[in-house]
């Protein structure tokens, strides 16, 4: 066997990347970019087609040297902001009677508004559990196909605790060749109405979602790959073909989760804002110590139980065209270059630039009319972007995707900025001013829901657009920024270095040791369910005191391990990294704690205690202000737990505020921060325990609450 190699294809909405990884080295060994197939009879899965056997052939990987490959897909979201959808038909289980009213009620959820004009249809019936059996099943869905459903929802009353009838109604249905959505499949949580939805947007894509399934797996098997395809999904994760096939809601918004995980294996990104900038569009994020944040999605405004990145998508990125009225900058974007049909004026080779002329003119039918152009003396139009502004200002590097021709940008820009009455820096610096006006709000918003202050938050830029934005941005606010080396192609590496990634959430009122250590078990096994192996799985668990809600997060890599990208940093660098996130000098930073896989720096600045945890790979794991560490043997850890809630514990306004504690346990972080009580805390802490010998060190990280 050859080199082992990992391919990762992006879908996106105009092309379809696709990119080669030598496992051992995570060296690119091959690329290809081909037009998004969303005309073809097979839809996107021919541009995926293409694109991976393309990266083949033209780099002579063979077949079976591929050890892992994956996509994402905007197909999940566009075929919901298309309104590409099967009718739904949802067949209700639960009691009779008086208590059978609400739970018929509940489940019968009328059509989804999907905010774009659009509805996926919905039709009902309800039976009731007590003897139910194959007859009054297929009655049921008799019953809603004569409605018009072309897919089956079954959703049960309490179906989380134990869902035997849920599942005789997709045994029935799949016999009757019908797709079924189960809704305990797709959650755990109780809320029939919410877990009854979310299945049902989940069984609407079912139809488009598995022919394309279907097409990309056969083209791989005849390619002679033998690994699984894996899916990427929203959450940052990837999960195996079958999977997808049963919960394609999970792949919404999968594009945004590649460029993050990309960027975070390229860049030591702990804390910061991410954007992924396209030409159209751009994606905002957050990344908090060192993990992308994960809310649930939003479909047509509705709220489901679907995991994926808290993004905010602008109408602002790299070809936003500029608009003017009345001798003033009315606006940039959301209309792109791409969608008016030309070229960036900075892209333009200068030659053809004579006797530039201003016009105004409506991109699309219905758009607004004061959108500029200028028409060149060959009678070609070409229109001003903020790459262009971006390209003039010089924020825009020779080694950069967006780098242009600063001349000819210049040339085109004049005739505005003799419009404006301005000089054509100043014209520049007003177009990237108004796409800062639209950017400048989402970033302080993510900061302060994520609770980063303001020195500790850094720009991360990926997308081939990233310097037409990132760069004056991060000058206005004050922030530092980085746009990782192949940036343009960060999405499809992401896919390519993605690890399984499993949630199981449950409503657990006052959870016991017991209770933790089985929703661990169940996240590890649906983990390697998906192909992780058993010994790469680290599940991490989160309470949500206002709700109950237990979340477990497994997360493991795939048969082949990966190794690490970045080299391990000694003391010195580790300190170069805190000192820059406290904005200090090195000499005022102390190295308190060193183990194999952590520093642990402290110094105070502002009347505040600075704590940083590093590991050795150079990633900030923990970044607080106001905070303490200990390192002590695991036998004394509930002492030290009591002792570090003790002195963290604040009392503001006749309120008591509980701390935040982290613990580092077998190369492991573990994020405690709001847990509700002590004696929850270490029900949850405690389950870490097991089999760790008593005079293993642990550290013990605490910060006041900032809230």
């Amino acid at each position: 066997m050859g080199k082992e190699i990992r391919v990762g294809i992006d879908v996106g909405g105009t092309h379809t990347k696709a990119v080669a990884i030598d496992n051992a080295t995570h060296e690119i060994v091959g690329q290809s970019v081909v037009m998004t197939s969303h005309d073809h009879p097979l839809g996107v899965a021919a541009g995926v087609i293409e694109c991976f056997e393309n990266c083949l052939t033209k780099n002579n990987i063979a077949p079976e040297d591929v050890v892992f490959i994956a996509h994402s897909t905007t197909q999940a979201t566009n075929a919901l902001l298309e309104g590409d959808v099967a009718k739904v038909g949802i067949l209700g289980i639960g009691p009779g009677g008086l208590s059978g009213l609400m739970s018929k009620k509940q489940s019968n959820i009328s059509d989804i508004d999907l905010g774009t004009g659009r509805k996926i249809k919905i039709c009902h019936t309800y039976l009731k559990q007590k003897g139910l059996d194959k007859t009054l099943v297929e009655q049921g869905i008799s019953t809603l196909l004569e409605q018009g459903a072309q897919v089956i929802v079954a959703s049960q009353a309490f179906g989380v605790d134990s869902n035997r009838e849920e599942e005789l109604v997709k045994e029935v249905a799949e016999k009757k060749g019908m797709l079924v959505s189960v809704a305990s499949d797709i959650s755990k949580l109780y809320g029939l109405t919410s877990r009854t939805r979310t299945a049902a947007i989940n069984g609407s894509i079912l139809p488009k979602m598995m022919n394309t399934a279907n097409s990309t797996e056969n083209a791989v098997n005849q390619a002679g790959i033998k690994v699984p395809l894996m899916i990427m999904r929203g959450d940052g994760g990837v999960m195996d073909i079958s999977e997808m096939k049963k919960r394609p809601v999970l792949t919404m918004l999968s594009g945004p989760a590649a460029s993050v995980i990309g960027a975070l294996m390229y860049l030591r990104a702990s804390n910061g804002i991410y954007f992924e900038v396209g030409g159209t569009s751009t994606n905002i994020g957050v990344i908090k110590n060192g993990r992308p944040a994960v809310e649930y999605s939003v479909v047509g405004g509705h709220r489901t139980y679907v995991n994926s990145l808290d993004v905010t998508v602008l109408g602002v990125a790299g070809g936003s065209m500029v608009r003017a009225a009345d001798h003033k900058l009315v606006d940039v974007g959301p209309r792109s270059a791409h969608i008016g049909g030309m070229e960036y004026a900075v892209y333009t080779p200068l030659e053809e630039i004579e006797d530039p002329q201003l016009e105004f003119f409506s991109p699309k039918k219905g758009d607004v009319s004061d959108y500029v152009c200028i028409r060149l003396k060959n009678g070609k139009r070409v229109t001003i972007t903020n790459s262009c502004a971006a390209n003039i200002l010089g924020y825009v590097k020779e080694t950069d995707y967006s780098y242009g021709n600063v001349e000819s940008a210049k040339k085109c820009m004049k005739p505005l900025a003799d419009y404006l009455k301005v000089s054509v820096e100043e014209c520049a610096r007003q177009i990237l001013g108004k796409a800062f006006e639209k950017i400048e709000p989402v970033i302080t918003r993510f900061a302060e829901k994520y609770k980063i202050e303001h020195d500790q938050i850094s720009l991360v830029g990926v997308g081939g657009g990233a310097s037409s934005l990132l760069p004056f941005t991060a000058e206005k606010m004050g922030l530092n920024y980085s746009i990782p080396e192949y940036a343009e192609v960060i999405s499809s590496i992401g896919v390519a270095l993605a690890m399984v990634r499993d949630v199981v959430e449950r409503v657990i009122p006052n959870p016991t040791s017991e209770d933790i250590t089985e929703i661990k078990k169940e996240a590890k096994t649906l983990a390697i369910k998906n192909g992780a192996t058993p010994e790469s799985i680290e599940v991490q668990i989160e309470v949500d005191p206002q709700t109950s809600k237990v979340t477990a997060i497994a997360l493991g890599s795939t048969e082949v391990q990966t190794t690490d990208l970045l080299k391990e940093c000694d003391e010195e660098e580790a300190r170069k990294l805190a000192a820059a996130s406290m904005n200090l000098s090195e000499d005022a930073l102390k190295c308190t704690i060193q183990n194999d896989i952590f520093y642990v720096f402290e110094a105070d600045k502002n009347e505040k205690h600075q704590v940083r945890l590093l590991d050795k790979k150079g990633f900030i794991k923990v970044q607080r202000s106001d905070a303490k560490a200990v390192e002590v043997k695991a036998a004394d850890w509930e002492a030290a737990v009591d002792a570090m809630w003790k002195d963290m514990l604040v009392y503001k306004a006749e309120m008591e505020r509980t701390p935040d504690l982290y613990l580092c346990i077998e190369g492991k972080v573990l994020d405690y921060a709001n847990t509700v009580s002590l004696e929850q805390l270490k029900i949850i802490m405690g389950t870490e325990f097991a089999g760790i010998y008593p005079d293993e060190k642990i550290i013990l990280l605490g910060a006041r609450s900032e809230v």
